[in-house]
């Protein structure tokens, strides 16, 4: 079990009260005054909904979801951006009522300013993990087709948002990595093994923190992942989720300098939680043969909405905000009835949804009692 929080009996609804957009991505100027519970966005593909989610995306993890250079989120021909949040909590999560307001600016050529409460950052790490949020997004059937990055980086967000520790472990152990690498790539001259051990025993130190932070994650991940399959499914499928990791072959430090001289041959390091896994698995096989389009899918809702459930318990027992952008398509009838009923749910805080289909939207609608507003997204433009 996790050790690292307390689980509450209640969770703390954070909300987005109004969002401000100026020259981010295609969208020249916004001032969006929002519903507490759910936000429709609608319009054809490329108006820039999904740039109004990820704007919300980058008040809480100081970034883009879908580009990590900052200055390619500005608008074309504009010489900067800023991006404005008043957060309110379901009982004032400042104190007494009081708003939070999270605020981002950049110039071009020139580093960004992120503030809460007009009071500069020193260190964005500080940030992570204030306003927890899971996105759902078309991109992320890359977890079942893509490389195990991605799939490390599921583990990395989701951590990171409710254990500072780990965003201090993960950069000591890439920092490590990254120098090891270094001298294995050394042609010239040996490199110094003193300095080489050095290295490889802070990889090992943080690496095993690293494994056992996700490993408890994992653990306690499966069976809500597991559950909220079965729902969204119907019972009608069997999936899997297991961890796979260096570790558990032995001491990280031992596994890490098995193999130094392959390492030193192909000029990186073969072994550490850089190479960790997660097999996703249908009826006991791999997803990735396995399963159809609208199965990945529901893989992909399943695994992101038992992150909702983790994060809801973990991240100060706040709420997280739920962003979904465009997840109907390629799903059956019964399936989009089963997401709907399940967000519809007062388990589920503040939601932002995008589509291009307003059926899909009215049938949500049509079955929940929830307050609600709907944009219209072209060319940039919101109404």
């Amino acid at each position: 079990m996790l050790n690292s929080y307390k689980i509450a009996n209640f969770a703390l609804d954070m909300i987005l009260k109004k969002l401000s957009i100026l020259n981010y991505k295609n969208i020249a100027e916004a001032t969006l005054e929002l519903s507490p519970k759910m936000n429709c966005f609608i319009g054809r593909n490329g108006m820039g909904k999904t740039n109004v989610l990820d704007a919300v995306y980058y008040l809480s993890f100081c970034r883009s979801a879908n580009n990590p250079i900052d200055s390619q989120v500005i608008r074309h021909d504009e010489p900067f951006f800023v991006l404005e949040g008043e957060y309110v909590g379901d009982e004032g999560n400042e104190g007494d009522g009081d708003s939070l307001f999270i605020s981002v600016g950049m110039k071009r050529g020139m580093k960004k300013h992120f503030k809460r409460n007009k009071k500069e950052y020193k260190r964005l790490s500080e940030h992570i993990g204030l306003i927890p949020l899971v996105v759902v997004a078309p991109a992320d059937t890359l977890l079942i087709e893509g490389s195990s990055e991605e799939r490390r980086k599921l583990m990395d967000i989701v951590i990171s948002q409710y254990d500072r520790s780990y965003i201090d472990a993960l950069a000591r152990y890439n920092n490590a990595h990254q120098q090891r690498n270094t001298l294995l790539k050394m042609e010239d001259q040996e490199p110094d093994p003193l300095l080489m051990q050095l290295w490889e025993e802070q990889m090992a130190e943080a690496g095993e923190q690293l494994y056992e932070k996700r490993k408890a994650f994992v653990d306690e991940l499966v069976p809500v992942f597991q559950s909220y399959y079965e729902r969204i499914s119907e019972g009608s499928e069997q999936v899997g989720l297991h961890y796979v990791s260096h570790c558990q072959r032995g001491p990280l430090l031992e596994v890490i300098q098995r193999d130094r001289m392959k390492d030193r041959a192909v000029g990186y390091s073969l072994h550490g939680v850089h190479r960790d896994d997660l097999e996703f698995t249908l009826g006991g096989h791999p997803m990735r043969r396995e399963g159809s389009q609208g199965q990945n899918k529901t893989y992909v809702i399943a695994l992101k909405l038992a992150q909702f459930d983790f994060l809801k318990r973990t991240a100060s027992n706040t709420t997280p905000l739920l962003l979904l952008d465009d997840i109907f398509d390629k799903l059956d009838a019964n399936r989009v009835e089963q997401i709907v009923r399940l967000v519809s749910s007062d388990s589920f805080g503040q939601i932002f949804i995008t589509d291009t289909n307003r059926d899909h939207l009215d049938q949500i609608l049509r079955n929940s009692h929830l307050d609600y507003k709907i944009f219209h997204v072209e060319g940039g433009m919101i109404k």
